[in-house]
């Protein structure tokens, strides 16, 4: 009898057979994959080194004539880069905050307090996911602008970025979807040691729930920090000096030569590839946590 270990759907005979063509194809594959996802990478980061005739040289050149690596150090003063920066990170971290807060309280009491008609809000969560975020600009822009009950002008302010980040369903549905697999007797255990809710989830839930709350904390600073649209509409034009990377770099872009521009947006790319790099093994590992029960 053949060992299970040894079954598959081609036979090691007719792997050995089509090897050479199994081996070319995949190769092709990975290339054509490879090049379509890091060519626009390469074009950024290189167009930056070019001259400004150079970069805006239709076609364009593969490789730089003659390199400029000044170009990101005047594009960084030009452009204020650090400021922008500053601006960035303190409208992601700010967002994140009040994510990890609302959200995992929403997620928390869908999966475990199961409030009246639960089944039927998260379903209408779920369904927002199927609405385009263009959709969604007129009617967030009409929110934030007279606040409902408050009648608060949010437009300009901080607040017009981090609050509508806080309606997240896909985190809610991830965090929902990991209290779900969290056993039902571990949660008995603290309810019977006479813990409230609010207690079995500070002091139970959260310190296991690290590996999702590390995603959805990565999804949300990686959302804020590439999102343009949105803070060009609440932020560009009433305070120049907390706009976001984003819409600061366009509005340079009407001042400042292609080939800084170019350079500008490559240095503002690099903080999130290298925060994706550092924790691509974190975000795997966190969404397939709480996917088996047990």
């Amino acid at each position: 009898m053949a060992d299970s270990t040894d079954r598959s759907l081609i036979s090691a005979a007719q792997l050995n057979r089509h090897r050479i063509t199994y081996r070319v194809v995949l190769t092709l594959v990975v290339v054509i994959f490879t090049l379509v996802f890091i060519g626009p990478l390469y074009f950024l980061f290189s167009d930056g080194l070019k001259s400004t005739q150079e970069a805006v040289q239709v076609p364009p050149t593969i490789v730089p004539a003659h390199l400029h690596p000044d170009s990101y150090a005047s594009a960084w003063s030009r452009v204020g880069l650090g400021r922008l920066l500053v601006n960035t990170l303190y409208y992601a971290f700010g967002a994140l905050a009040l994510q990890l807060v609302f959200d995992v309280a929403a997620a928390y009491s869908l999966s475990r307090l199961r409030p009246v008609l639960g089944n039927v809000i998260f379903a209408l969560m779920l369904a927002t996911l199927m609405i385009p975020a263009t959709v969604l600009l007129v009617p967030q822009y009409v929110t934030v602008s007279d606040l409902p009950l408050l009648h608060l002008n949010l437009i300009g302010s901080p607040e017009a970025i981090w609050l509508p980040s806080v309606a997240n369903a896909f985190n809610i549905f991830l965090l929902k979807r990991f209290f779900d697999s969290i056993p039902g007797d571990l949660l008995a255990a603290a309810a019977i040691d006479g813990a409230s809710p609010l207690r079995t989830l500070r002091s139970v839930v959260l310190p296991i729930s690290r590996p999702i709350i590390g995603v959805v904390s990565i999804f949300s600073l990686v959302a804020v920090w590439k999102d343009f649209l949105w803070p060009l509409l609440v932020e560009y034009g009433y305070n120049p000096s907390r706009e976001t990377l984003n819409v600061g770099i366009f509005e340079a872009a009407s001042t400042t030569p292609q080939n800084l521009i170019l350079a500008a947006s490559a240095m503002a790319a690099v903080p999130t590839l290298v925060f994706f790099l550092v924790f691509q093994r974190n975000i795997l590992s966190g969404l397939t946590a709480g996917s088996l029960k047990g």
